[in-house]
């Protein structure tokens, strides 16, 4: 373990701003294309707010994935973890970091929109078992692409932000109507706790995160056992990539 120092724990802040930063984006971006399409009659309609989530994750891999890693997503940081590439005590800061980030998106969007009833919160459209299935598979399967083309712990480059941001498209095109495509405690929890449509947050935390944490054994077992797990060559890290 890396020995604590206020250098140490300034990076870490400023790593955990970034996550909050494009976590904030994200939600903003996402929730939002939902809000604005309801407030205008379905303006944007749902291949548009599909491609409003796949675009603005794109956009931030880009634009903090040199710094943070752009994980954007607490079941992501536990996924890392899990894959021996993320240290697991930045986890919880890291959670903290997006959660903040997605709460000031859904508190701006109810400033702007105050009658909106759900502010994009994810809801189950067909019970509570069936939307848990989607979620856990949806969000294994986005684990196991960013598993796949993450450099370490970090999600940067333009390869790996089309591989992404393609794949969180496809599933909030073919899953959102049926779940919300949440993949994200973080992006389920603000507007859920902002409105307090809290009925089926658990559903979107543990559905997730038991997702991420069962890719790292399948990454391993695609790409061998050396995918996972963290390599120091000169200070650098090397994953799958």
């Amino acid at each position: 373990m890396e020995p604590s120092t206020p250098a140490a724990a300034s990076a870490l802040l400023q790593r955990c701003a970034a996550e909050a930063f494009g976590t904030f984006c994200l939600v903003a971006a996402g929730t939002g294309a939902i809000v604005v399409d309801g407030a205008t009659g379905g303006a944007i309609g749902h291949l548009g707010i599909a491609l409003a989530f796949g675009l603005v994750v794109v956009a931030m891999i880009e634009a903090v994935g040199d710094r943070s890693g752009a994980h954007l997503n607490p079941a992501v940081s536990l996924g890392f973890a899990c894959a021996g590439r993320f240290p697991w005590r930045e986890v919880a800061p890291y959670a903290a970091g997006q959660l903040v980030g997605a709460l000031a998106a859904s508190a701006l969007l109810r400033l702007a929109f105050p009658a909106d009833a759900t502010l994009g919160a994810t809801l189950p459209a067909f019970g509570h078992a069936a939307s848990l299935a989607i979620e856990l598979l949806i969000t294994f399967l986005l684990m196991v692409v960013i598993l796949s083309v993450a450099h370490g712990a970090k999600e940067r480059g333009t390869s790996s932000a089309l591989a992404i941001g393609s794949f969180v498209f496809l599933a909030a095109l073919i899953a959102g109507p049926l779940t919300g495509a949440s993949m994200n405690p973080a992006r389920s929890l603000g507007p859920a706790l902002v409105t307090g449509r809290l009925e089926a947050a658990w559903l979107y935390v543990a559905a997730p995160c038991i997702g991420a944490l069962l890719a790292a054994p399948c990454c391993r077992w695609l790409r061998g056992p050396r995918c996972c797990g963290v390599e120091r060559s000169g200070g650098g890290e090397r994953g799958c990539s």
